[in-house]
This record gives C-alpha cells, sequence and structure tokens, in this order.
C-alpha cells in the first residue's frame, strides 16, 4: 500500500512544471523539425522535394543520388579531411596553451598579472569581423595566405582561429584551477618536480572536465566558422567542409537534394559529437562557474 502511495506521489507533476514541460517540448520540435525535414529530403529526388517537401522518403522518393552526387561532384571526402585537420589542430594548440597561461594566471602571483586577466576578458568582446583585415594582411605579409598552397592555406585558418579561442579555453581553465587545493602540487615540488611536470602529472588529470569542455568548443567553434575561412580558403581545393557548402548553395542554388545532403553531411558529425559528449560539456561549464 505505501508503496503505491510512493508511485502516484512520485507520477504527480505540479501545474507549474508541467506548463514548462510542454514549452520546452514545443521549442525542441521547433528546433528538431527543420533538421529533420532536411535528412528527409536529403533521400528525395529533385523533382519531389519541388512538388512535395514535407512527404516522406519512402518507397519511390527514396533516392541516394544526392549523396553519390555530393561525393562525386564536389569532393566532399577531401573537405571533411581539411575540417578535421585545421579543427583537431585548433583543439590541441589551444589545450596546450591555454593550459599554461591558466596555470601561469591560477597559481603565480607576478606584476601586471591584473592587467593581463582584465585584457584576456577584454579580448573575448572584439567580434571576429572587427581584425580580419589586419589578420589577413598580416599573414599575407608572411607569406602564408594566398599562397596557392593547401598546407600554408589551412595554416593560414588555423591561426586566427587559435588567437580567437584562447581568451575563452584560459577563463575557464583558470576558474577550475583556481579553486583546486595546492597540496598535491606542493608535494609534487618537494620531491622534485618542476612546474611543467606537475602540471602535466597533477592538473592536468584533476581537471579533465574543464580541459573536456575546451577541447569540444574549441573543435566545434572551428568546425563551424565559416566567416574565417571565407577569407583565407579561396581555391576549391583548399575548401574546407562548411566553406565547401557555402560554395555549393552559390553553385547549386536550385538543387535542393544536393544542397540537403551537403548540409545533413556538414551537421551530423557535429551532432554525435555533442550527443556523446554533452555530459562532458555541461559539467565543465558547471564546474569551471562554480569553482571560479
Amino acid at each position: 500500500m505505501d508503496g503505491q502511495i510512493s508511485k502516484k506521489a512520485a507520477l504527480k507533476i505540479a501545474p507549474s512544471k508541467a506548463i514548462i514541460y510542454i514549452l520546452l517540448s514545443l521549442w525542441a520540435l521547433t528546433t528538431i523539425f527543420p533538421f529533420v525535414w532536411v535528412i528527409n529530403n536529403s533521400f528525395k529526388p529533385r523533382s519531389q522535394i519541388v512538388s512535395d517537401s514535407f512527404s516522406l522518403s519512402t518507397g519511390e522518393n527514396f533516392t541516394l543520388e544526392n549523396y553519390k552526387l555530393a561525393f562525386n561532384r564536389v569532393n566532399i571526402g577531401s573537405a571533411y579531411l581539411h575540417s578535421l585537420t585545421v579543427s583537431v589542430s585548433v583543439m590541441a594548440f589551444v589545450i596546450l596553451f591555454a593550459g599554461f597561461a591558466a596555470y601561469g594566471l591560477a597559481r603565480y602571483n607576478f606584476k601586471g598579472k591584473g592587467f593581463l586577466e582584465s585584457l584576456i576578458i577584454a579580448s573575448m568582446m572584439f567580434p571576429v569581423f572587427s581584425t580580419i583585415i589586419p589578420v589577413f594582411t598580416m599573414e599575407k605579409n608572411w607569406g602564408i595566405a594566398s599562397t596557392n598552397t593547401v598546407f600554408l592555406s589551412l595554416l593560414s585558418v588555423t591561426l586566427p582561429q587559435i588567437a580567437g579561442n584562447l581568451s575563452f579555453a584560459i577563463v575557464v581553465l583558470r576558474g577550475y584551477i583556481r579553486g583546486l587545493p595546492t597540496d598535491l602540487e606542493e608535494s609534487a615540488f618537494l620531491e622534485g618536480c618542476g612546474a611543467v611536470k606537475a602540471f602535466f602529472k597533477i592538473i592536468v588529470p584533476i581537471t579533465k572536465p574543464s580541459f573536456a569542455t575546451v577541447a569540444i568548443f574549441s573543435f566545434l567553434w572551428s568546425y563551424n566558422d565559416l566567416f574565417t575561412q571565407i577569407f583565407f580558403l579561396r581555391r576549391k581545393d583548399e575548401f574546407t567542409i562548411t566553406r565547401l557548402l557555402n560554395e555549393l548553395t552559390s553553385m547549386e542554388g536550385t538543387n535542393y537534394g544536393l544542397m540537403a545532403a551537403a548540409v545533413t553531411l556538414v551537421v551530423i558529425p557535429v551532432l554525435i559529437a555533442y550527443i556523446f559528449l554533452q555530459k562532458n560539456i555541461i559539467k565543465g561549464m558547471t564546474a569551471g562557474a562554480l569553482k571560479g
């Protein structure tokens, strides 16, 4: 009897919570429906999309031609490789540089530290388009941008993306490291460890949630950064996946099946990454906020 009462009590939902759940469900539907619609149309013939874009892609309406065309005509495989090369490089260097900077700001006192911290936070307020022209000019003078070399073109995209992600990464990691006790580090120093060894042996393992958050956001921001890629990637053999999609929109503006397939191929890796890593994202962000 008591068990039945407790189950009934557990099933009861306050009216206010029910309204919140309904509103959130409706909001989720407005976000999910366009993506489902695009995936559905990516498996339809072009004529069927124009005549009836809301019907299901089943039976005669189902085709893989859009995906075959995407890989054969616009070389999506190469664009994927370029995107992964740039995004993984950005992620790795942001983790390394931001980790060292955050550790130094959290653990050491030096002249100008307060000004440096303020400068890092202030740099987050400048949008990318306000600095893209001088950055492009600087890289062109270095001989990196507009060289007709794939490696240098990808490098010219990677460098500003690393710089653009550093401030956020430093703020997140510094907040987490600052809240950690110094006992383990002091013991390591007494055993003869240097600062670098203590960082890799003690700080990095303890701060895995925040490092995971920085890694995920750096990767996704680099992957989706169309604005920087438009400036530095001009030739088709240099394109990343998002740059290729932008070019495809202008080239194949009326081929809705091909465009739907391309959008699906661009979004699915990001969606999969978020689904599997969302716990690390939430855990790292909340931990950094609480400890900071």
